[in-house]
């Protein structure tokens, strides 16, 4: 094949394979033939996804990008392009869902094939974000990989779920709303579109590119910033921005929460990497000071209240807020090293954060219960989760040779290059992580088992594997990150070359 058709190729099947797989979906009736489909089909994406990885270094596949004019008067098109940060969030989103599928597999939901179209759905609306180099069809799949959530958290979450996700749409709604002015606004800023003989075809341009070189006054990039700022910082979650998560996480169904928490945050940074940070280089360093504290007080503050927490959801949906706080104050500094350090730390955030919910998910699946104090001994009748789940507790609190480890220490210098004092005041939630995650792990799965860890049993196969799949994932990028940093290096590269 052609390596020119190939690339092409990529950005659309990671698109439109899961949005037609999803649509499949709603087709079948039989419970084994919907979650054996589902699967199947997120394996087909994680192929595709793992070509473009293998042909990321190939000179004829530079940007992978592919251009369609859509509304040709508007100057609106079917722009998507797979760059460094493209191919790793894609692969994050490929790689996931399969690990998903196979650790949820025995559970039940009720309407089966509608439940897992709509997961489909939010696979195929995550990875148009990931592509979209238009600003229109950015939107468009912005909107797409939200709105099932809406349905799947209402219909299969807690008893609360109804407040949790009424929360969850006035806040990611007002930031859409929000954003979407500003998008407005900024296409009515840009250059005209001219054809070969340079004739004009559109007033303005929806294209990225175009946005970039929008013609903005210092006063209209101040406002105009804090329009996309806070839609990308309600779906980090960053302070004062993140009271909807803790709620949604606990009562939305566990194959959800593993979507939220580990695929969909990176929504929100990709938005402030290829998105903000170019678009507002004047207000960003304005504003820089004041996002970057907002995020050490995230940081600290969630850490302090997972701390606290007795429900083992709420205890790593705190958790998140933290280490994502942590990436968006990095990726302030703008610094090359911190901003590398966050490409490889969205990736393994991902693999971590997703590994804990699943292991949470089996123990409220097979005991019934969430609370910390209810549980004791875990370890004695599950040996094999025990070992799982303690590794991927040394990854959450960046233990060396973890993969979170690399990530913090670049992201961590990154700042101490910014301020050392925003350094220092974020470094307080190293010690807070370890006191969480330790006392977690020493009160669920040690000491004298109580008459409710009795009755748990070791986990069956498939979800040995997705917990291997996890821990190797923690070691290889631990010990041999190069291949992550081979990636997105021409990503940040272009992308302070553009800042600055």
């Amino acid at each position: 094949m052609d390596p020119q058709n190939i690339s092409v190729t990529f950005p659309h099947v990671l698109i439109f394979f899961p949005l037609l797989a999803g649509l499949i979906t709603f087709l079948f009736k039989k419970d084994a033939a919907i979650k054996s489909w589902a699967l199947f089909s997120s394996i087909i994406t994680l192929c595709v996804s793992l070509l473009s990885l293998y042909y990321a270094n190939d000179s004829a596949l530079s940007g992978l990008a592919f251009n369609y004019e859509w509304l040709k008067y508007l100057g609106a098109s079917f722009s998507v392009s797979l760059d460094g940060m493209g191919r790793l969030l894609t692969f994050l989103t490929a790689i996931s869902f399969p690990v998903i599928f196979v650790a949820t597999y025995n559970t039940n939901y009720k309407n089966t094939h509608i439940f897992y179209g709509l997961l489909l759905l939010t696979q195929a609306g995550l990875m148009g974000v990931f592509v979209a180099s238009d600003a229109l069809i950015f939107y468009f799949f912005w909107e797409l990989a939200i709105i099932p959530v809406y349905f799947l958290c209402s219909k299969w979450g807690g008893e609360k779920r109804l407040q949790a996700t009424f929360k969850f749409f006035i806040y990611t709604f007002t930031g859409s709303l929000l954003m979407l002015v500003g998008i407005i606004y900024i296409y009515l800023h840009t250059a005209p579109v001219y054809d070969a003989a340079h004739a004009v075809i559109s007033e303005h341009s929806f294209a990225l590119n175009y946005f970039y070189a929008a013609q903005l006054s210092d006063n209209q990039q101040n406002w105009l910033f804090w329009l996309f700022f806070i839609a990308f910082a309600i779906k980090m979650p960053v302070f004062p921005f993140h009271t909807w998560q803790p709620d949604t996480y606990e009562q939305s169904p566990s194959a959800v929460t593993m979507v939220l928490s580990g695929v969909m945050v990176k929504m929100g940074l990709l938005g402030v990497i290829r998105w903000l940070l170019p678009m507002f280089p004047l207000a960003v360093a304005k504003f820089d000071n004041v996002v970057i504290l907002l995020s050490i007080i995230s940081i600290v503050y969630a850490s302090l209240l997972a701390t606290r927490q007795d429900d083992l959801k709420r205890l790593v949906a705190y958790s998140s807020i933290a280490h994502i706080g942590l990436m968006s104050a990095t990726i302030f500094t703008t610094k090359q090293i911190g901003l590398e350090g966050v490409m490889i730390q969205m990736f393994n955030h991902g693999i971590n954060i997703i590994g804990l919910w699943i292991v949470i998910e089996i123990i409220e699946r097979q005991l019934g219960v969430r609370k910390i104090s209810q549980l004791a001994g875990v370890a004695h009748k599950a040996p094999v989760l025990t070992i799982m789940l303690v590794v991927i507790a040394f990854a959450n609190i960046a233990l060396p040779l973890t993969n979170a480890f690399v990530g913090e220490f670049m992201m961590f210098s990154g700042l101490f290059q910014f301020n050392v004092w925003f350094a220092v005041a974020a470094l307080v939630s190293i010690i807070l992580a370890a006191m969480y995650t330790l006392n977690m792990v020493q009160k669920v799965f040690y000491g004298p088992a109580n008459s409710l860890a009795d009755t748990i049993k070791e986990i069956p196969v498939n979800e040995q594997v997705v917990l291997s799949i996890v821990v190797v994932a923690i070691f290889l990028t631990g010990i041999y990150p190069q291949p992550l940093f081979n990636l997105t290096k021409d990503t940040v590269i272009d992308i302070i070359t553009r800042f600055k």
